[in-house]
């Protein structure tokens, strides 16, 4: 007689997938919306498979911006050249901070004052054009190498640059001059470290004293897995929506389909457009996750007067 093993020994036993069940495939999904809402007679006829499809990806790529809270957390160690490259799936940075031996993160903050131009090598002949040396570069006129002075000069900065200083630093340096400190910008008016990005090469370049130390990149990702295939193909088995979300999915889907169809009245369009901004707002709420007893220790630590 065979042993049918409980599926929550096989849970619990195993470092399986933890927690997985708060999700539901982006798959799952669209065969779910295709059974109930596509056919004959029902609200979506003559649809096929790949608009829906399309809808989904398209959904869950804008719930992930603002709803569902797509974010991803890389912990690494700035190296010597002081850059750290994009993750594949990076749309947009939440947070840079750097940890330090008690592991309290140093929150590191862009800097507007510099970036990474295309340094092109030049001669100005007295006719005031551009040339190159015909001996290393073919006569194209500019010669277009790698390496950014400004860059350069923004990385070898010293950590002990008067704006790279913490306030008593600053102050001692200052001596005496009263209202030396008044106008500072404040993105330079601490000792964390800066840095800016570099949208064109998809990499962030950090301040000198950042080297060498353990950095964390929070960032937002649209959701969805993307292979490691050079065509980065999406896997729906594996592109994951929270269930508290899942009808507000459903309702970006339906809207969609409806949307791009000849001749849908304009009175339904509006109310699935409706619908649609319901659910969405209705799955931010639910994934905002408050709680009552958190929401009375925030309103204790502003008001000694509130009691339990």
């Amino acid at each position: 007689m065979a042993i049918v093993r409980n599926p929550a020994q096989t849970y619990y036993a195993t470092g399986g997938d933890h927690g997985s069940y708060r999700y539901i495939p982006l798959s799952e999904i669209i065969d779910s919306f295709a059974a109930t809402y596509v056919g004959k007679g029902k609200i979506c006829d003559n649809v096929v498979l790949n608009d829906i499809t399309f809808h989904a990806i398209r959904g869950l790529q804008e719930l992930s911006y603002d709803t569902l809270k797509s974010t991803k957390d890389w912990e690494v160690e700035i190296p010597s050249t002081l850059v750290l490259v994009m993750p594949l799936d990076y749309i947009n940075y939440v947070k840079l901070s750097w940890s330090d031996s008690n592991g309290i993160e140093r929150i590191i903050y862009p800097t507007s004052k510099t970036s990474n131009p295309l340094n092109i090598e030049e001669t100005v002949e007295s006719w005031g054009g551009f040339t190159t040396d015909p001996a290393e570069t073919p006569a194209e006129g500019l010669d277009f190498t790698e390496a950014s002075d400004t860059n350069a000069n923004y990385n070898a900065q010293s950590v002990n640059d008067i704006y790279n200083q913490d306030a008593d630093a600053v102050d001692d340096t200052l001596g005496d001059l009263l209202g030396g400190r008044y106008g500072i910008d404040p993105q330079h008016a601490q000792s964390n470290g800066s840095f800016f990005i570099d949208e064109s090469a998809g990499k962030f370049h950090f301040s000198s004293n950042i080297a060498g130390k353990t950095v964390i990149l929070r960032y937002i990702s649209d959701g969805l897995a993307a292979m490691a295939s050079n065509d980065q193909a999406i896997d729906l088995t594996q592109s994951m929506v929270p269930k508290l979300a899942e009808e507000a999915i459903y309702k970006h889907i339906l809207y969609g389909v409806l949307s791009a169809r000849i001749g849908t009245p304009a009175g339904l369009l509006a109310q699935f457009k409706k619908e649609r901004f319901a659910e969405t707002r209705k799955a931010k709420l639910r994934l905002s996750n408050i709680k009552l007893e958190e929401l009375t220790q925030i309103l204790r630590g502003s008001s000694k007067q509130i009691k339990h």
